[in-house]
């Protein structure tokens, strides 16, 4: 018995510390669009090199992440929610890992327009920054209590990040049928809003392991947002 009470106090240790890390991760996650996004409204060259040299950062996280993860199965073979939360967590960390990946994105279109003069004042590619924000907080919050209802609550704000999305398209599709030398910079900023909204995929993906993780089912966020109606954008 003391045996097994010691295995179940290593598991927990090992599991908190693997949680702790994946938070951390999502934490980086979330800088890294929010600080590239703000160097993009600003102009802020400093901002959006510090944006990309962070990069590393968060790809050694995730695979020192994964990593763990294939020890601790090794070591413990878990069952139960112990397995699920393991594995979850490696997806989660990809995922993460991904949206480094658009920040850096969304950073290098932050340099490359920093000595040019907007087309428009950038609001909605905040409000998308600001939403996504909303989604990574509230999901890695259910993670961090293992509360399936709060990760739920992540599948209709993605709906929100599409209708930002569209908006963004028609307004800059507008602007460059009205002046073509806006083109460039626009064709760019669509860039940023895609990668914004496939930010919130990533989160809504995360969000599915986290219901997976608290209540050992496999929930698709589709069924809770939404229907996509014929011929929308």
């Amino acid at each position: 018995m003391m045996m097994t009470i010691d295995s179940r106090s290593h598991i927990e240790e090992e599991l908190g510390a693997l949680k702790r890390e994946t938070l951390y991760l999502a934490a980086l996650a979330r800088e890294s669009i929010n600080r590239s996004v703000w160097a993009l409204k600003e102009r802020d060259v400093e901002a959006a090199r510090e944006v990309i040299q962070k990069d590393d950062e968060m790809d050694d996280l995730a695979g020192a992440i994964d990593q763990r993860c294939l020890q601790f199965l090794a070591r413990f073979q878990p069952m139960g929610e112990d397995l699920r939360t393991v594995l979850s967590i490696m997806h989660m960390a990809v995922d993460m890992e991904r949206i480094g990946d658009y920040g850096d994105n969304i950073a290098k279109v932050a340099l490359e327009l920093s000595d040019q003069l907007p087309i428009k004042p950038l609001v909605d590619i905040p409000r998308m920054a600001q939403a996504f924000c909303q989604m990574l907080d509230r999901c890695m919050e259910a993670f961090d209590s293992c509360n399936s209802e709060t990760a739920m609550a992540v599948f209709p704000m993605d709906d929100e990040m599409d209708d930002m999305e569209t908006q963004i398209l028609r307004e800059l599709l507008f602007l460059m049928m009205a002046k073509p030398e806006r083109i460039e910079q626009a064709t760019k900023l669509l860039t940023v809003a895609r990668t914004l909204e496939r930010s919130g995929d990533r989160v809504t993906n995360m969000a599915e392991r986290v219901v997976y993780i608290c209540t050992g089912e496999t929930v698709r966020a589709s069924k809770y947002r939404r229907p996509k109606q014929e011929g929308s954008l």
